[in-house]
């Protein structure tokens, strides 16, 4: 007969369970007997010489122990993992019997655990171990749930086959259940969890989880009490998450959270602390529920008290700075109403960690073991004496600076973006600017950027820092495909944006490419029966590796061919080919201070026109010359995140430049001019005459034009369609090397407005000019403005301007044959509202909501900024690191576009691979 010793059961509490059954056995050898008999079934049948005999507090060998249930993991495992060796010695029953069974209980995978006497040979003891294990989850139904809830509570919960099923798992996935519906307002959520046997395999369970979320329970109304000094208006509005229900509110909805009321009850004692209430308190408040009617009533009875002003502010303990210079940052004077929150915030503003507050002077300038403590001192009526207690401490300078995390981006890539150097002066300032810097690089999580503070010695004034990231992909693939223009468009893109150029001969690096130098290359190829675009660039944000001095190039060949617009068909005979290069420097600048950049580049362009007739140029045979030297002056402060900016602003201004040709080429444009309208007019009578859009040839000596466009059928030419093309020749010569000037200038902010709410404003302008009025305005480098605002395939330095709500380009000047030609001035307003839906490494995606105008102007001289068009939509971002930005935008437009009499109306524009 086997002797039980501790028994262990779920739920539990197993410590009192195992000593107070061994005290029994203690205290009472028949209890003890009895107990044995009991646990083991029908003692009738026992007889005297199978009971197993053992002294009472006996030491004994552990000779072995037995499993006696078949489980899923393996004997030797469980008995190691109970803490038991054969050959140790033990008491039995004892601490070591109770502190295994304790051990395989917090493995959470048994339901019953005993330990019985199996024999007992002299000094040796021979144990049995008797397990129940817990069922294991094969398969997990919501009823009452929809699809996507579903996978969501399923993440949440672990609910996994495998998965360990007890109570306490069954207990807390009903609990995140009923607490999540509770959130959205269902307060009379009903969860009931079943699990049935699965009867097609071993110790397996199925696990059915029906919900009934009920009613949505909405608040009716919110009253106050004892108010007279603020009105109940007022009041609620300082309640940010509970709202009594309002039909016109359409950003908070009218639940009940228990946490988020608790939250706001303080709210509405800082509002009243905010007006000069100190003493206002909260006396009682209550939360009904109407059961009929599912509705809740809150009622809050306040005690106001007196309203109180500042009185004298004294400094005590500051020798670093002036009391003047403490005033100034403190910025409230006697006399003026009481705000605890605004004296809090003045103090130290726990909401923005680079405040303009006294802690962040103090610790902004090495004082990290400072602390400043208001302290109320007299209490004279009304009025109210302040002492601002100040403990300055020693200076602390940064020791130790480490980096985790970075897996592949080499530490000296992250170490030169470092504003906290080693035995520097602390500075809390250039903590946070360090974060924003490694957020900005792209190759890192900006929300899990962790600077911990390691080691903080008061006594030596040292600090180490460690900063935690957490990688993310930062190379990027754009491969799509799409039909346009009577033919099909596809594109690949390849980025590289943390590309290593040194280690290109270390095959060892190639996994797949080298990384982790910082270093972006990207390649693009795109094309269809009608063009082909293939571009390169590259660029090193550390020119030299001492300095932040970021040299770029880029090279990039185009060729495109004439279709005819209404049958699509192509002639490969008529094409338009661009080569363009480029190099550029951008320098960080440090006045005024070192958010600036300097950028400049000098680019080269040649277009090579082939019987290339479209209207879009003055002449379709020949080439131009693009040399042109762009300055801009930028300055970015943008928040941590470059996906999803909270904070701060972003300033350019840019002027791209030619040579002023016109001063020494000795060409009289004036009379270059009057000859092409000369030629114009000649036999203007002839009704015949041709126009500048048709398709010329010169060939033995004579003009040819093409009969029927796009045909391949030419007759020769008359006087007038000589005179035409000839009047496309001086174009071409006027436009052998391009003369211009293009100012361009943007403003973005970024300001979180409520909660997780950021609103971004946007306004751009752009002006393309001429030296020499009588040379006139290039066919190049144009502005068109409207829709999606992608380039697409075109690289005849035009630039396109996003407008959600109108087509693409719509908003662009045209020609008396209906023909867009390019506009040399644009202006655009924007105000985008954005709300995070996630901020993750592996997708961030937000919402957006927008309004925007704007136009285009064929010249300067017809520029009205008030002239604009007007949209309004809603859109979708996602951020994915392999594919770069996508998005989605429903946007309407109030105004009609150029060429047409009704509104735009509703347009649909996807976005792919736009900058944020």
């Amino acid at each position: 007969m086997r002797r039980l010793l501790v028994i262990k059961k779920e739920n539990v509490d197993l410590e009192k369970q195992v000593n107070k059954l061994n005290n029994f056995l203690v205290l009472n050898k028949s209890i003890k007997a009895l107990l044995t008999l009991v646990f083991l079934g029908s003692f009738s049948q026992i007889k005297a010489q199978d009971r197993v005999p053992f002294d009472q507090g006996k030491k004994y060998i552990l000779a072995k122990v037995e499993l006696t249930n078949k489980l899923s993991f393996n004997d030797q495992t469980v008995v190691t993992f109970a803490g038991l060796q054969k050959g140790q010695e033990i008491t039995v029953p004892g601490e070591q019997i109770s502190a295994a069974i304790k051990k395989l209980g917090k493995l959470g995978l048994f339901d019953e655990i005993a330990f019985y006497i199996n024999h007992i040979d002299n000094d040796s003891i021979y144990l049995d171990l008797d397990i129940k294990e817990l069922p294991k989850l094969n398969d997990v139904k919501f009823v009452g749930v929809k699809k996507g809830k579903t996978e969501t509570f399923i993440k949440d919960n672990g609910l996994t086959k495998g998965k360990v099923v007890n109570e306490n798992l069954i207990t807390t996935t009903k609990n995140y259940i009923e607490n999540k519906y509770k959130k959205d307002g269902y307060f009379n959520t009903k969860v009931n969890i079943n699990t049935v046997k699965d009867t097609t395999a071993g110790n397996l369970v199925n696990m059915v989880v029906s919900v009934d979320k009920g009613d949505k329970i909405k608040i009716s109304h919110i009253d106050f009490v004892g108010n007279s000094k603020l009105t109940d208006k007022s009041l609620r509005k300082a309640m940010k998450n509970t709202k009594q229900r309002n039909p016109i509110r359409l950003l908070k909805a009218s639940k009940f959270v228990k946490d988020k009321y608790k939250e706001d009850l303080e709210k509405v004692i800082e509002t009243y602390k905010e007006k000069g209430y100190r003493d206002a308190r909260i006396v009682s408040d209550s939360v009904t529920y109407n059961k009929e009617k599912n509705k809740l009533a809150i009622k809050i009875n306040v005690e106001e008290g007196n309203k109180y002003y500042f009185g004298n502010i004294k400094f005590l303990g500051n020798t670093v700075y002036s009391d003047q210079q403490l005033n100034r940052y403190l910025g409230i004077k006697k006399g003026e109403t009481y705000n605890g929150v605004l004296l809090e915030k003045r103090i130290a503003d726990k909401t923005k960690p680079d405040g303009e507050d006294i802690t962040n002077l103090y610790q902004n300038n090495g004082y990290l073991f400072s602390s400043i403590n208001p302290v109320e001192v007299k209490t004279a009526n009304d009025t109210i004496d302040f002492e601002i207690r100040i403990t300055e401490g020693p200076i602390a300078y940064f020791n130790h600076i480490t980096v985790v995390g970075n897996d592949k981006t080499n530490d000296r890539v992250i170490y030169r973006e470092l504003r906290t150097k080693p035995g520097e002066k602390y500075s809390k300032e250039e903590l946070v600017r360090t974060v924003r810097e490694i957020g900005q690089l792209g190759y890192f999580d900006p929300e899990a950027i962790d600077p911990k503070f390691k080691n903080v010695d008061g006594a030596a004034g040292t600090v180490d820092i460690e900063y935690n990231l957490v990688e993310k992909g930062s190379s990027q693939i754009e491969l799509q495909g799409g039909y346009g223009g009577g033919g099909f468009i596809g594109t690949l893109g390849l980025s590289f944006n943390n590309f290593s150029a040194r280690n290109i001969g270390n095959k060892a690096a190639y996994k797949p490419l080298p990384m982790g130098d910082g270093q972006k290359v990207a390649l693009r190829l795109q094309g269809s029966t009608y063009f082909q675009t293939y571009s390169v660039s590259f660029s090193e944000p550390w020119f030299g590796q001492k300095k932040p001095v970021q040299f770029s190039t880029s090279i990039s060949y185009s060729k495109q061919f004439l279709n005819n617009y209404i049958t699509y068909k192509v002639d490969k005979s008529k094409s338009f080919n661009i080569f363009t290069v480029s190099v550029g420097l951008a320098k960080r600048l440090t006045v005024p201070d070192d958010f600036f950049v300097l950028s400049q580049a000098i680019s080269y362009q040649n277009y090579d026109l082939n019987n290339y007739n479209t209207g879009l140029f003055t002449f379709g045979d020949g080439s131009s010359k693009n040399f042109a030297y762009t300055i801009g002056l930028s300055r970015s402060n943008k928040g941590v995140n470059p996906i999803f900016p909270t904070y701060g602003s972003e300033f350019s201004i840019s002027a791209k430049v030619t040579p002023p040709y016109s001063l020494f080429n000795g060409v009289d444009y004036a009379n270059l001019k009057n000859q092409k309208e000369n030629k114009l007019q000649y036999d203007s009578s002839n009704p015949t005459r041709v126009t500048l859009d048709q398709n010329y040839t010169y060939t033995n000596g004579e003009y040819l034009k093409e009969t029927y466009s796009g045909s391949g059928v030419y007759t020769k030419a008359t006087s007038a369609d000589d005179a035409s093309a000839d009047a496309s020749k001086v174009d071409q010569k006027k436009f052998n090397w391009l003369e211009y000037y293009k100012i361009k200038f943007k403003a973005d902010w970024y300001t979180k407005v409520y909660g997780k709410f950021v609103l971004r404003t946007l306004t751009e302008f752009g002006f393309l000019g001429a030296y020499n009025q009588d040379r006139g305005l290039v066919p190049f480098e144009r502005f068109y403005v409207g829709g999606d605002g992608m380039a697409n395939y075109s690289m005849d330095g035009r630039e396109t301007v996003q407008l959600r709500g109108y087509q693409n380009n719509s908003l662009t000047p045209i020609n008396s044959a209906g023909q867009q030609i390019g506009a040399t001035v644009y202006n655009k307003f924007s105000m985008e509202l954005r709300y995070p839906i996630t901020l993750k490494a592996a997708a961030s995606i937000y919402a957006l909501a927008f309004l925007e105008a704007g136009n285009s102007f064929e010249s300067f001289k017809t520029y009205n900024p008030f002239d604009i068009k007007r949209s309004a939509g809603v859109g979708l971002r996602v951020f994915m690191p392999a594919f770069g930005l996508l998005g989605i935008d429903f946007g309407h437009g109030f105004d009609a576009m150029p060429g047409t009499t009704t509104p735009s109306g509703w347009q649909t524009h996807f976005i792919i691979g736009q900058q944020f």
